[in-house]
């Protein structure tokens, strides 16, 4: 309905955002071939909006994760590449405009995409370097850091390094304690996976049980 509105309105704009949001649903779902072509389109629409604001760069940053999805390096790249150009952006689409894109959170994205796509030697030097950011700093972005935090501790589970997993997993616990974040506890909750069954190190069997005590509360 809002696609359809912002159609018939000629906000192109907005007709993109409708269409991505769209998009997300496909996204948690795994249905990485239908979003791509639903982003597809939204990149089209995006191309037709107003040029100052970040519509387009939002697109491409998004496309990126479906890209991901579908073992696509070269595409996610190019998308990750073309949404860093939101900093280029004169006058109030430099700071986010109202769709609040500003690329602040780019290097956390692409460090993710990484992630996803198994480049765990790309993805640690990213997310690290994500980490020293200043906006990432403790008690400034729980959310934010909390994430990073915990793809650097699936890096290590899927190298099955155990003092990678424990030393990003506790803080990223801790955060989520303090800061009471469902999204938190959620990140955590995906990072069982990778955990896999309980092991032999009674420090990873220790977080299992904090990360299930926090989604169960």
């Amino acid at each position: 309905m809002a696609a359809t509105a912002s159609r018939d309105a000629g906000s192109f704009d907005l007709w993109a955002c409708a269409l991505v949001r769209h998009a997300y649903v496909e996204l948690y779902e795994k249905r990485y071939q239908q979003a791509a072509r639903t982003l597809l389109g939204a990149e089209r629409v995006a191309r037709r909006g107003d040029s100052s604001l970040s519509t387009r760069h939002w697109v491409a940053c998004v496309q990126a994760e479906a890209y991901a999805g579908l073992g696509d390096l070269t595409a996610c790249e190019s998308a990750l590449d073309d949404a860093e150009k939101v900093a280029e952006l004169d006058g109030p689409g430099r700071k986010g405009g109202w769709l609040r894109f500003d690329g602040s959170r780019l290097a956390e994205e692409r460090g993710a995409r990484y992630v996803q796509l198994g480049r765990l030697d790309l993805a640690e030097r990213v997310l690290v370097g994500a980490l020293d950011q200043g906006a990432l700093a403790p008690g400034q972005s729980f959310r934010r850091r909390a994430a990073v935090l915990t793809d650097l501790a699936a890096i290590g589970a899927k190298r099955r390094d155990s003092e990678q997993v424990v030393t990003y997993c506790r803080e990223a616990i801790q955060l989520a304690r303090e800061s009471s974040s469902g999204y938190v506890a959620r990140r955590l909750q995906g990072l069982l996976i990778e955990l896999g069954p309980p092991a032999h190190d009674d420090r990873i069997a220790e977080l299992r049980a904090e990360i299930i005590a926090l989604n169960t509360a």
